[in-house]
């Protein structure tokens, strides 16, 4: 293998990112319980012209960004982000706590609790990093990162299932399983966060289950080819079966700094083995209002369009921040099926 500069360059922006996370996990105090109400605010942020569309957003409109505020326990560490009802969205934190956010202008008042799972449980780790939800019997699935294994639980949040898939053992403690979603059909993606290969920082492993990784499903492995140095952060479903995959890159270690992509995939184009290729529809980048964002959500609207809203992991570190951001998306903009 020819060793080359931007080789080595690669190698030293991973070895930064880890060394830039690590002080975030070394630092976060353990993971306790909150119950605030009122005392988690959504502070609006100053959209760029930039926010509409154009070169960076593509098909999107930034339609509102917000800085969300909460209280030091049970509050913050968002890595994923759900649908719950038409107008609340779940965020669930790498510490195992839970936030029921009121979409900003419905009215509601946002609710912090715990998920009721012991996060010390060696068999999980405590760092949750990735979850689905079957929106007609409302069962969720969580991904925990440090175990490499998946949780499922009933609308209560109750836990009914768990199991460590064969094929995720291998994968990395800290860069393990970090994008899951469940297709209409019952179908599961699952995506490692970690690259597949030194020489080509598009490419990931990729798992598909046929049906509840729960229950036993053996999955069939692939290779998901993203944004060139980003790494896949969380994936939702479009109406069309389609699905868009948020990913994550550091672009500088002190401050930390984030830049972000959101692709578009096919799930039909999946064939066992092969590669899995995706289209970069936007990328999240200065002068836009960004951070570490991990967590995606589509919510359909009325008019035909979608909402598409996306939460950030503030790694508990105090020059990151939890924001919010909704995108809205006319499917009428998205490229057409290959």
């Amino acid at each position: 293998m020819k060793l080359t500069v931007a080789y080595f360059m690669r190698r030293l922006f991973a070895l930064l990112l880890l060394l830039a996370i690590i002080p975030g996990v070394l630092w976060r105090d353990a993971p306790r319980v909150g119950t605030g109400r009122s005392s988690v605010v959504l502070h609006p942020l100053a959209l760029p012209p930039e926010a509409r569309g154009g070169s960076l957003l593509g098909p999107f409109t930034l339609a509102g960004a917000w800085w969300i505020q909460g209280p030091k326990e049970g509050f913050g560490g968002y890595s994923a982000l759900l649908p719950i009802a038409q107008d609340k969205l779940l965020a669930i934190s790498d510490g195992a706590n839970l936030m029921e956010l009121p979409l900003p202008g419905s009215g509601g008042t946002p609710q912090l609790r715990a998920l009721p799972v012991n996060p010390y449980d060696r068999r999980f780790g405590r760092d949750v990093e990735f979850a689905t939800r079957d929106p007609t019997t409302g069962t969720l699935w969580f991904g925990w990162e440090l175990s490499n294994t998946i949780s499922r639980h009933g609308p209560d949040f109750a836990r009914t299932g768990m199991a460590r898939p064969g094929a995720m053992r291998g994968w990395s403690q800290n860069l393990g399983p970090e994008a899951m979603v469940r297709l209409a059909d019952g179908r599961f993606i699952v995506l490692h966060e970690a690259f597949s290969s030194w020489r080509d920082w598009r490419l990931h492993d990729g798992l598909i289950f046929a049906a509840d990784p729960v229950t036993g499903s053996h999955p069939q492995p692939f290779t998901f080819a993203g944004a060139d140095g980003f790494r896949p952060t969380d994936m939702a479903a479009l109406p069309d079966g389609r699905v868009l995959i948020l990913m994550r890159q550091m672009t500088w270690p002190v401050p930390i700094r984030f830049a972000g992509r959101i692709v578009l995939a096919d799930p039909a184009e999946i064939v066992p083995g092969k590669l899995w290729a995706g289209v970069t529809l936007a990328r999240i980048e200065d002068p836009l209002p960004r951070d570490n964002f991990e967590g995606m959500a589509i919510v359909p609207r009325g008019d035909g369009k979608l909402d598409v809203w996306l939460i950030s992991d503030d790694n508990s570190a105090a020059f990151q921040r939890t924001l919010l951001w909704r995108l809205v998306l006319d499917p009428k903009d998205l490229p057409p099926r290959r």
